[in-house]
């Protein structure tokens, strides 16, 4: 995998974690609190961090993405 298409990988995963936070903003402030759209907002976003962490860590140990010195 080339590096600029890792980096349009990692960017479209961080807008779909900032998507995902302001989503559940919003049916925190529209709900009140009296459905579960909030809790699986959030759910989806520390999926999508995790699986993002682990790209990344991915990258580093197979070389796409270099240590920076």
């Amino acid at each position: 995998m080339s590096p600029i298409l890792y980096r349009s990988l990692v960017v479209a995963f961080l807008v779909v974690i900032i998507g995902s936070l302001f989503s559940a903003l919003l049916f925190l402030l529209k709900d009140k609190g009296s459905t579960e759209r909030t809790v699986k907002a959030l759910t989806v976003r520390i999926g999508v961090s995790i699986t993002l962490f682990g790209l990344l860590m991915a990258g580093f140990y197979f070389g796409v993405l270099p240590p920076k010195p």
